[in-house]
């Protein structure tokens, strides 16, 4: 046992001396915390904002290169090749291209009945419509349109029919080209027509036209509309239309100036969007010397009517 006791007492020792190392750093890091504590935390003089800027080495930190300012870098080179190609035969590949593009470049005929409705009103029950039959693209189309209203019973007041070409000629508008041909009121008049419609910021539909008659006098049109989706199946669309004469017209009973000014909202249950009911709310007012002449020939020259109708597409 004797030759025993040094082999012991060295294992010993080894045990023992990570054990004081880490004594003694527990004891340093106390003794630097109670130091830091008595210290005063004043406000950071610039010198040592300086100093708190290098790294421990003494070497100032480089300088953020970040900046808000725009660079003036020339845009990267459109890229020629095809990644699919590196997998796929490239004859494959453009094959596949042309389909896609061909299959964008689609033409179909649609028919969109934006009002069929039903009016009552003080000035008797009446009706109105409006719509449009299309035949093409997203680019080009061949437009035929149609709106109207008028009395149960009488002549309806307005029966108007257009046909334009209509091109895209942004993402947002599109530009029409065609004519327009007024069966009421009387007398008839054909006009050719210039105009513009899209999509404006905030979703706001608008359209404009330029209608330049057979006998020579100028009318523009102007409508906004709006689509607010209240639910799922809700919709409600307020909407606005004016008519302008840019001279007198006394065969259609119009003066020069604002001439007709329309209002009116739907309220649109669309569970089906192929067919869907509304009611609403519809007020027609003509303007200026245009009213004037119409209380000079003993005609109304506003009214308002609830409107109960059916919006379709095909």
């Amino acid at each position: 046992m004797a030759h025993l006791l040094p082999t012991l007492t060295s294992l010993l020792l080894l045990a023992g001396a990570p054990l004081t190392v880490q004594a003694q750093e527990s004891a340093a890091v106390s003794q630097q915390a109670d130091e830091h504590s008595g210290m005063d935390h004043g406000p950071i003089a610039p010198s040592q904002i300086d100093r708190q800027s290098m790294d421990h080495s003494g070497q100032a930190l480089p300088a953020s290169t970040m900046s808000d300012e725009p660079g003036d870098a020339p845009p990267p080179p459109v890229p020629t090749d095809f990644p699919a190609e590196r997998f796929f035969a490239a004859e494959r590949m453009a094959a596949s291209r042309a389909a896609m593009m061909k299959e964008m470049n689609f033409r179909t005929f649609a028919l969109q009945i934006d009002q069929l409705e039903f009016r009552t009103g003080k000035g008797g029950d009446g009706f109105g419509w409006e719509g449009q039959a299309w035949y093409g693209g997203d680019v080009d189309r061949i437009v035929l349109a149609s709106e109207g209203e008028g009395t149960f019973g009488a002549r309806a007041e307005r029966i108007e029919l257009g046909a334009y070409w209509r091109h895209a000629i942004d993402p947002w508008f599109n530009l029409q080209l065609g004519m327009r041909q007024d069966f009421r009121p009387d007398p008839q008049r054909t006009y050719a027509l210039v105009g513009l419609e899209g999509l404006a910021p905030y979703w706001f539909e608008l359209q404009g036209q330029l209608l330049v008659s057979n006998k020579g006098d100028v009318h523009a049109r102007g409508k906004a509309g709006y689509t607010q989706r209240i639910t799922q199946s809700l919709v409600v669309e307020p909407e606005a239309e004016v008519d302008f004469a840019f001279q007198d017209v006394p065969a259609l009973n119009v003066e020069g100036g604002f001439e007709r000014l329309e209002l009116g909202a739907r309220l649109r249950y669309e569970r089906n969007r192929s067919l869907a009911p509304y009611i609403g709310v519809n007020w027609e007012r003509k303007l200026g010397g245009t009213a004037e002449l119409a209380r000079a020939a003993g005609q109304g020259v506003s009214g308002v009517s609830a409107v109960f109708g059916v919006r379709a597409m095909f």
